[in-house]
């Protein structure tokens, strides 16, 4: 008998563990529920729960392959060795099958797990499967990893010209075992149930995971490269909720893209070229978790930058998580991730250098409330994405590069569009006013929308003091975004 342990590769299609272990045997699958786990790791109430309805899907489609879903209680991953080891005497498996999983408390969990199951004579196979390229494999002449992403685009567009990493055929129907499926659980205590509007937004299963991307590949593709920064439009995918659960594979969406584009990664459709770089930034920022393991310990990438003097600024803090900056594009975006759970990515590197440039708060506070409430969140990507905006990570902006929240604004909300449909309050304003209601001395009238927080101006200039203060800093002119 085998046994595919599930994490995040919640589907059927085109996953490998599972069709490595459905080759060898009949096979059962298991989940385990860890919530002090994922409390620790700030997971949000609302991908927990998305998790759980994926599951359900799940648990559907492979019972009509006869393979059952079984859901086992790890509260914290310490007690998965032990845990799995009872499962497995039970059912008296040969081999466990699981598709790897990055970061620091994954990889020591998936090693004790092995180490415990081993020593009882039960095989233990991890298969590369969230990724295209295994981490270790994408590396520099010196043998290093990538520290600058479009280097390790180059190399990644190379490697797929030779050989497109092929999908996975999903499992054929086995002969029926004598074992039933056990109820997935509505909620996990701990983890709040999201409103059934943001669950309305993101429904679960791999059905309508392709559905989107089939509609994403078909027609808007053509208009990603133009259309995705403006956050009033359906410019992107809206696949991000099903990649970091696994939902879709990034294989299938690699060909998807390669199909709308006649097979082409660097030629042909802007777009799709554009969409292929996307997924391949995933890539690197998971890659940049095996090789630089302290970015998930809550460590800068670049090492210098742990000297610099954050604020300690709780009322600014909590007035930025509550939306009510006073300045709309922040406050827009912001209501925006806490009524749907996600967040327009243009919009998540101007609120992350609002809060790390103008605010001058710790980037490490934004990527944790990010964490416990986006859908998508993932610890490479939103490491990756935080670390870039507040000029501590890889490739990451110019110190001297800070978006202008209101400029931003102007250029990619410019008739107010989003920041109205987010702060009805605001409706009665012209798109000129709409940007900025602070800048007519309050003649607005809009009475129950905040003054700004900060002087854009003046904390500018204090960001730029507190970087150019860095040991091993040199001064530098300053660019406005």
């Amino acid at each position: 008998m085998q046994l595919i342990w599930l994490r995040s590769d919640l589907r059927q299609h085109d996953n490998t563990a599972l069709a490595a272990a459905a080759a060898r045997g009949p096979t059962v699958a298991v989940y385990l529920l860890s919530p002090q786990q994922w409390l620790e790791h700030d997971d949000a109430p609302c991908k927990v729960d998305f998790w759980l309805r994926n599951l359900r899907e799940l648990s559907t489609s492979l019972g009509a392959l006869n393979i059952p879903l079984l859901i086992r209680s790890a509260a914290h991953w310490k007690q998965a060795p032990a845990e799995l080891l009872k499962l497995c005497r039970q059912l008296k498996i040969e081999a466990v099958h699981v598709n790897e999983e990055y970061g620091v408390h994954e990889s020591r969990r998936d090693e004790a797990v092995a180490e415990t199951l081993r020593a009882e004579g039960i095989e233990f196979h991890s298969y590369l499967d969230q990724l295209l390229f295994k981490p270790g494999t994408v590396l520099t002449k010196t043998g290093s990893y990538f520290q600058v992403f479009s280097q390790f685009r180059k190399v990644c567009y190379e490697r797929l010209h030779r050989s497109l990493p092929a999908r996975v055929k999903a499992p054929g129907k086995q002969a029926a075992l004598n074992i039933a499926s056990d109820a997935i659980p509505d909620a996990i205590k701990g983890f709040a149930t999201p409103s059934e509007s943001l669950r309305a937004l993101w429904p679960a299963g791999e059905e309508e995971a392709r559905r989107r991307l089939d509609t994403f590949t078909d027609a808007q593709i053509d208009y990603y490269q133009s259309e995705r920064d403006f956050p009033a439009k359906p410019g992107t995918s809206q696949l991000s909720p099903y990649l970091a659960a696994g939902v879709i594979s990034p294989r299938q969406c690699l060909h998807a893209a390669l199909h709308s584009n006649q097979g082409e990664f660097e030629s042909g459709k802007v777009g799709a070229v554009t969409w292929i770089n996307e997924l391949l930034w995933r890539e690197f920022y998971k890659h940049i978790l095996v090789g630089y393991p302290r970015v998930s310990r809550h460590r800068a990438f670049r090492p210098e930058t742990e000297a610099l003097a954050w604020r300690n600024a709780p009322e600014d803090l909590k007035a930025w998580q509550e939306a009510r900056t006073g300045l709309p594009i922040i406050d827009a975006a912001m209501r925006q991730l806490l009524e749907t759970g996600w967040m327009h990515n243009r919009l998540r590197m101007v609120v992350a250098m609002f809060l790390t440039k103008n605010l001058l708060i710790d980037w490490r506070e934004g990527e944790r409330f990010f964490m416990r409430h986006l859908i998508d969140g993932d610890l490479a990507a939103n490491n990756g994405g935080w670390q870039w905006s507040s000029s501590t990570g890889t490739d990451s902006a110019p110190y001297f590069r800070i978006f202008n929240p209101v400029s931003q604004s102007e250029k990619f909300d410019a008739e107010g569009v989003f920041i109205k449909h987010w702060l009805p309050e605001l409706a009665g304003l012209n798109k000129k006013q709409v940007h900025n209601p602070a800048s007519a001395g309050g003649l607005f009238g809009v009475a129950d929308y905040p003054a700004p927080i900060v002087n854009l101006g003046a904390s500018r200039d204090r960001a730029l003091t507190a970087f150019k203060n860095l040991p091993s800093r040199q001064a530098a002119g300053a660019v406005d975004e």
